[in-house]
């Protein structure tokens, strides 16, 4: 792998400032999804570095609670700083360990220094209040404090964005974190960890641990000392955090499975509506929790979408995202093209008809062409389940009430698209959609200053803008008489 900056590749865990191995001396490989290729080897670390990474984190929210807002919040700017300005090789890193095109992954770096760059600024804005008392001789005041030991458990398909949004704001009001990153993208949680102490945070305060998803994140949820759990993965896994969160009451966060519909109405802008479904359907070849996995378009203009659509998706380059021009890149492991493989299979089964795609790339290994189906049936699985892939199925409607009954006919919420340029229909379906996120003309509606997460399966909690805060702080009542 050649950096510019080879002290970001490291291949050991990263506990209270120190670069560690697994007590047991186990590794676990490290795959390219692009050319199958091992780059590496982490720490499999078990139990035993996660009891120290947890014990190390609370000696160090001891004095990291106690630092200015100030203080914290010029660290914190610093890091996103370094993050900026290491984009180059951050990116590489992804690439290679993820699969997504370059480009795409200086993205996601930049958008997840501005999650740093955001929380920095509202570090120094966690306000509490003065509650007017009805009593004499008594005063209110609500303040708020940081809950604790934070335990991030992070996703492979954006490996750093996905920290940054969660640490960031732990860290802005004074909490420590230890950070459990998917084993298949280790390595972009170990290059921020590098910058993180390189920007001056204490030892202990920000820690990343590699191994087995079950056990750390068995110890993290059970753990008394750890008060708060973020997740972001699937709802089946979600579940079993929550349970085992449960023995000792923690506060939690969850941002899982989502199914998202993306409704073109007969009144919509045709052109925006297909570039805003492209954006959204094969950003990061489809596997992002918020791409829309159901398209309804209304039966006047089904076919005119359907053309221009497929024609646009004809566009999509395929390959090793290092390569230049390439904008879509492999899936990031067999199970996981195996599952687009028979959700395609089962829906032209069902009745569905291939547009485009509908098979495996030439190019062999984890890529799949991009696909668009037509006529798909609603007994389809990919009707019902999230596929993550490549995969866009198209649906036709007739009525507004129609596609709304289609579109909250899911036990998932997180996010939701429509198109159309009716005021009093945006209003209508904004407002009756059973979703967190309801993203109006927009393809892409992520960005720092707003509040990230779904309802029903989907999750609970919020992560981005200043409603992510909350998620990290506890509300204590002070009463004071005697006055």
């Amino acid at each position: 792998m050649e950096l510019n900056n080879k002290s970001l590749f490291k291949q050991k865990c990263f506990i209270n400032g120190e670069w560690l191995e697994s007590s047991s001396g186990e590794t676990l490989e490290v795959n390219n999804p692009a050319s199958l290729e091992i780059i590496g080897n982490v720490p499999k670390c078990s139990i035993t570095e996660t009891k120290k990474a947890i014990d190390d984190a609370n000696k160090a929210f001891q004095t990291w609670k106690e630092t200015t807002a100030k203080e914290r919040s010029v660290i914190l700017k610093k890091w996103g700083e370094l993050i900026t300005e290491n984009v180059d090789d951050l990116a590489k890193i992804m690439t290679i360990e993820q699969g997504k095109p370059l480009a795409e992954a200086k993205g996601e770096i930049l958008m997840g220094a501005t999650y740093i760059e955001f929380y920095a600024e509202e570090a120094k804005r966690v306000y509490g209040d003065i509650v007017p008392d009805p009593r004499p001789g008594k005063r209110i005041v609500i303040i708020k404090q940081p809950v604790g030991v934070v335990g991030a458990i992070t996703p492979w398909n954006f490996p750093n964005s996905m920290i940054t949004r969660k640490c960031a704001a732990a860290l802005a009001v004074g909490c420590t974190t230890v950070v459990k990153p998917a084993s298949q993208t280790p390595y972009s949680a170990l290059a921020v960890a590098v910058l993180a102490k390189e920007a001056g945070f204490p030892d202990g305060v920000f820690n990343v641990i590699t191994g087995s998803a079950s056990e750390i994140g068995k110890e993290l949820t059970s753990n008394p000392i750890v008060r708060k759990i973020s997740f972001t993965g699937s709802t089946e896994v979600g579940k079993i955090l929550l349970e085992q969160s449960a023995s000792t009451v923690k506060k939690v966060s969850m941002e899982l499975g989502g199914h998202a519909p993306f409704i073109v109405f007969e009144d919509a802008d045709m052109d925006e509506a297909v570039a805003g479904a492209l954006q959204s359907k094969f950003r990061n070849s489809g596997q992002t929790c918020i791409c829309s996995n159901r398209i309804f378009v209304h039966e006047k203009i089904y076919d005119e979408f359907l053309d221009k659509f497929t024609n646009e998706v004809s566009k999509i380059k395929v390959g090793n995202g290092l390569e230049d021009g390439i904008t879509s890149g492999p899936l990031i492991d067999k199970s996981s093209l195996e599952k687009v493989i028979n959700h395609v299979q089962d829906a032209v089964n069902t009745g569905a008809k291939i547009a485009i795609g509908g098979d495996v790339h030439s190019l062999g290994g984890n890529y799949y062409q991009p696909t668009v189906l037509s006529n798909v049936s609603t007994k389809a699985k990919i009707t019902f389940e999230e596929t993550f892939g490549p995969v866009a199925p198209l649906y036709k409607f007739s009525s507004d009430d129609e596609v709304i009954k289609m579109a909250n006919d899911t036990p998932y919420g997180l996010a939701s698209y429509f198109y159309s340029r009716d005021i009093g229909r945006i209003w209508r379906v904004a407002e009756a959609l059973e979703y967190g996120i309801v993203s109006i003309n927009n393809g892409l509606p992520t960005i720092a200053e707003v509040p990230f997460g779904g309802v029903k399966e989907s999750g609970m909690g919020r992560e981005g803008s200043r409603y992510g805060l909350d998620d990290y702080l506890t509300i204590k009542y002070i009463s004071m008489g005697g006055i």
